[in-house]
């Protein structure tokens, strides 16, 4: 992922978080009138959130926006006048650990769906959690409470925080786990679980202030929508084995070109046969290989994946002289492209003492070739449509005439 991308997607949440932060003093100032939005804000954003969460089948949502009611609930309760008793000061260290806990175990299993027995086996886990700590409340184990508000490191790093050191740990080993898991999976909802954690540390650490949590369990409610859908929007435009926008994403895009460009259509040579002889999963290498270096093309080209082992690159506002030079050096990359098999005999772990220099080499190499066709908007090929049919004549005739080549 490159620091871009990663700045981009900070972007919204930050924007988010700072936002959440001027308006609590904005929401203590709203007159009687308004007072409604103080009471039902909270529960409008997060009842919103789990009716989409339930129509997108996003188990993982819905349970952690079912944590910030929980959450919030126990504020109203317990929380909102004051940590100076048992009941709130056992609550509270409780959210602090298990919510953080729970959020980072939601970012790292896969999502199962809602009405099912993994919907239910991860409701059950949270409410044994909050069976926990109601037995806690009832039985009153004061020494438990005191043992999770034990300093655990130099109480001056956050004297002022009213947050348990155990909890400190758990919120910001909770938000690296989850940005961990969307640095590796680049998936913007395990970026907004990332920044849920975050909100509602901040929220945890403002508790004192009037309606500093109620804003910031709001703030971490919409940063799960917003990622609810960012995430859906993904699925639906984005081909998930290459990364490439979908034909659907092409379709669109068409759509909204002006009257000056070029369509390429690109396909690997003997793709079928190098599926049979190698397997489907080497294939799948192949073409996720293929895409990384069609993304990066370049001459303000925009890739997309066509279908199967097919797909296009549009050159908006370039002629088709303009595009060639950069589909040759395209083709070139790919054809000169080495990957390694594995050898037959090799076993899977090697013991330490045959790692010798050049003991398990490859047992050989192989390379794909693309061939290319390509087509400018001209007043003969007037719409996308004839474009996109004149660029698949010409790969046909680059296939036709050897593979491996360029025509127009």
């Amino acid at each position: 992922m490159t620091s871009a991308r990663i700045a981009i997607g900070f972007l919204l949440p930050a924007v988010m978080l700072v936002t959440a932060w001027l308006l609590v003093p904005l929401v203590s100032e709203l007159p009687s009138s308004l007072a409604g939005i103080r009471t039902y804000g909270v529960y409008s954003v997060l009842g919103l959130g789990f009716v989409i969460g339930i129509a997108f089948r996003r188990g993982r949502v819905v349970l952690a926006l079912l944590m910030l009611a929980a959450a919030y609930v126990c504020y109203a309760v317990w929380l909102e006048g004051g940590l100076a008793g048992f009941q709130a000061r056992t609550v509270f260290a409780a959210l602090s650990v298990f919510v953080p806990f729970n959020l980072a175990v939601l970012s790292l299993i896969a999502e199962r769906g809602i009405f099912n027995i993994y919907g239910v086996q991860r409701l059950a886990a949270m409410a044994i959690e909050a069976a926990f700590v109601w037995w806690i409340v009832l039985t009153n184990k004061t020494e438990l409470t005191v043992w999770a508000y034990a300093p655990l490191y130099d109480t001056r790093w956050f004297a002022e925080s009213p947050i348990p050191h155990l909890g400190i740990i758990a919120i910001a080993l909770s938000v690296a786990i989850c940005l961990v898991v969307w640095y590796i999976k680049h998936s913007p909802l395990d970026l907004g679980i990332a920044v849920t954690g975050l909100a509602f540390g901040i929220g945890m650490d403002g508790i004192a202030t009037p309606n500093f949590f109620p804003v910031f369990v709001v703030a971490a409610g919409l940063m799960l929508i917003v990622a609810m859908l960012q995430t859906t929007y993904g699925m639906a435009f984005r081909d998930e084995l290459t990364g490439l926008p979908s034909r659907r994403a092409l379709n669109e895009r068409l759509m909204r070109l002006g009257s000056y460009y070029t369509i390429a259509m690109i396909d690997v040579d003997h793709f079928k046969n190098f599926n049979d002889t190698y397997g489907h999963d080497l294939g799948d290498q192949v073409l996720k290989i293929v895409a990384r270096k069609i993304a990066k093309t370049g001459g303000g080209s925009k890739p997309y994946r066509y279908g199967g082992e097919e797909f296009t690159v549009l050159f908006p506002g370039k002629g088709i002289d303009d595009a060639i030079p950069y589909l040759e050096a395209l083709r070139k990359a790919i054809a000169g492209y080495k990957m390694a098999l594995r050898a037959s005999d090799r076993p899977k772990r090697p013991k330490q003492a045959d790692r010798t220099r050049g003991a398990f080499r490859a047992a050989k190499s192989v390379s794909v070739s693309i061939s290319i066709g390509v087509a400018q908007r001209t007043e003969n090929l007037a719409t996308p449509g004839d474009v996109v049919n004149a660029a698949d004549k010409a790969l046909y005739r680059a296939k036709k005439l050897g593979r491996n080549q360029v025509r127009k």
